[in-house]
C-alpha cells in the first residue's frame, strides 16, 4: 500500500484533528491541490469517509466539479493515459477546468494542499479563511510558505503541518523494513490499520507536546516539539 500510503495516512491525521476539535470530516467541501499518488489517494480516503472533494489541479491548471470528482476517470486520465487533469472536463462537461493557478479561490472548508513546495502563499491563506475554510494539511512538503503558515496560526484554524501530516510515506516505509526483518507478509489492510494507528498516535504526540508547552491547538509547535523530544530522547 506504499502508492496509498501518504494521502491515506494524511486523511486520517485529519479525521483525528478534527474529531479531537470536536467536528468531522463527512459532508465537509475539501479541495486538494495536485493529482498524483498523494492527491488521488487523500481524496479516495476522503470520500470514503464522507467528504466531499470538489477540485484537484496539475502544474498547467485545476478542475472544479460542484458535485463531488469522480476519481475512477481522475485515475484513467492520471495513472493509465499520464495525461492532463483538464482532460476530466471531456469525460465530465459539467466541471469547470482553469487554467493557472487559483484553486484555493474556490470555497471550502478543508484545504489541502498535495502538490509541491510553496505553492499555498499568503494571498491564497486570506482567501481560504475569508471563504470559510477552517482546517488545513499539508500534503506536501512545505506546501505553505512562512507568511501562510503564520496567519494560519494567528487566526487559530486547525492547521497541520507536513512534517507530521505527510508522515504517512515514511511510516509505511518503516512497515515494509518491519516485514522484511521479520520476513513476514501482511496484507494491504494489516498495512492500512498500522498506518492508520501511527497517523493517530502522531497527532496524540503532537498535540499533547502543544498543551504541555502552553500553546494548545498549534500543532505547528507541537509537532516541532514532540519530535525533537524523540530525537533527545533517543
Amino acid at each position: 500500500m506504499r502508492t496509498q500510503a501518504t494521502g491515506y495516512g494524511l486523511i486520517y491525521i485529519v479525521d483525528e484533528m478534527l474529531k479531537h476539535n470536536g467536528k468531522e470530516l463527512a459532508g465537509k467541501t475539501i479541495l486538494v491541490s495536485g493529482s498524483g499518488n498523494v492527491a488521488i489517494y487523500a481524496a479516495e480516503k476522503a470520500m470514503e469517509l464522507g467528504g466531499k472533494v470538489v477540485a484537484l489541479s496539475d502544474s498547467n491548471g485545476y478542475i472544479y466539479d460542484k458535485d463531488g470528482i469522480k476519481l475512477d476517470i481522475v485515475k484513467e486520465i492520471k495513472e493509465v493515459k499520464r495525461g492532463r487533469i483538464k482532460e476530466y472536463t471531456d469525460a465530465v462537461p459539467s466541471a469547470v477546468y482553469t487554467e493557472g493557478k487559483g484553486i484555493w479561490t474556490i470555497p471550502c472548508d478543508i484545504a489541502l494542499p498535495c502538490a509541491t513546495q510553496n505553492e499555498l502563499n499568503l494571498e491564497d491563506a486570506k482567501t481560504l479563511l475569508a471563504n470559510g475554510c477552517f482546517a488545513v494539511a499539508e500534503g506536501a512538503n512545505m506546501p505553505s510558505t512562512l507568511e501562510a503558515t503564520e496567519l494560519f496560526l494567528e487566526k487559530k484554524i486547525l492547521f497541520m503541518p507536513g512534517k507530521a501530516a505527510n508522515a504517512g510515506g515514511v511510516a509505511t516505509s518503516g512497515l515494509e523494513q518491519s516485514q522484511n526483518s521479520l520476513r513476514m507478509s501482511w496484507s494491504f489492510e494489516e498495512v492500512d490499520e498500522k498506518l492508520h494507528k501511527i497517523m493517530v498516535d502522531i497527532f496524540a504526540k503532537a498535540a499533547d507536546a502543544a498543551e504541555r508547552y502552553g500553546v494548545s491547538g498549534n500543532y505547528v509547535a507541537g509537532a516541532n516539539i514532540a519530535g525533537f523530544e524523540k530525537v533527545v530522547d533517543a
